[in-house]
């Protein structure tokens, strides 16, 4: 397949059901995107499957083996990325919201996954700079959850503890984003990161996972987000859980160590045990 980067305005991607902003840019990665994307929202649309968590599981399954690429975000100047060829942890769980998105409303065009990939991966749902992405999961939980695109239950489970840690990462390691360079970008992250100063938020000790009160409340499909040890840092990586037929989770996620997506073969427990850097996570879902 022929790879291409190529633009075009979203007034194109304008449907009665899709509204993106007229002058949106949008960047895809290869020219077979939009038939893939069709392809697959028709799979989605024709399961008839109506639950979230288990249309989640759908097209994760039809994703597995998907080459974990890094940093398919970043450009000159910040554009709607259209990438399922190529997923790093975070792409892949916004990748799955949007198809997810896209079949409960009933649709299966690229046009409204672009939308439903905006609605998730930007703040207010609009893109508006590099600033306006919602790099840090804290304020990606916050922002959709104000939206009803998501909705996080950790705090609902048993054994929650709460983190207080102020998250500001980016700014403290300006030289480690290359858009950062601009003065006005910088200062328009750094008044987003100010929300987050003492920031407390919900998580489930890893070594907890596995306990009885807490897996009656997790759900196969469920987000979940590895809570960091990281100063400045929240969330270090993310991924959906899989329940086998014994009872225990696995790990579904775009992995940089396979180089691709894969179920992780121990289970949730011991893949956080091995994790030196994890405390913990979070649990997301997707609203009906």
């Amino acid at each position: 397949m022929k790879k291409i980067n190529f633009i075009v305005l979203a007034l194109l991607a304008v449907s009665i059901y899709a509204q993106a902003a007229p002058s949106q840019l949008m960047r895809f990665h290869c020219e077979n995107d939009t038939i893939k994307i069709n392809q697959l929202l028709k799979e989605g649309y024709d399961s008839k499957i109506a639950n979230p968590n288990k249309l989640v599981l759908f097209y994760a399954e039809k994703l597995k083996g998907t080459p974990y690429v890094a940093h398919t975000l970043e450009s000159d100047s910040e554009m709607l990325t259209i990438n399922i060829d190529q997923l790093d942890c975070t792409t892949f769980v916004e990748t799955l919201y949007a198809l997810s998105r896209t079949t409960l409303n009933g649709r299966y065009s690229w046009r409204d996954f672009a939308n439903n990939i905006e609605s998730i991966r930007y703040r207010n749902g609009q893109m508006d700079g590099y600033a306006s992405r919602l790099h840090y999961v804290s304020d990606w939980i916050v922002d959709n959850s104000h939206r009803g695109n998501v909705s996080e239950i950790t705090s609902s489970i048993p054994d929650a503890m709460y983190e207080i840690k102020t998250i500001d990462y980016m700014s403290a390691h300006r030289d480690l984003y290359p858009q950062l360079a601009d003065s006005a970008t910088y200062a328009e992250l750094k008044s987003f990161e100010i929300a987050y100063r003492m920031h407390r938020f919900p998580y489930i000790r890893k070594n907890s996972v596995d306990s009885k009160k807490v897996k009656e409340k997790l759900k196969s499909g469920d987000i979940i987000a590895l809570v960091t040890k990281t100063d400045g840092l929240d969330v270090s990586h993310m991924a959906i859980i899989v329940e086998d037929e014994k009872g225990k989770f696995h790990m579904l996620h775009a992995s940089s160590v396979d180089g691709e997506i894969i179920i992780e073969k121990d289970d949730l427990k011991e893949t956080l045990r091995r994790n030196r850097n994890c405390i913990g996570i979070r649990v997301i879902r997707i609203k009906n």
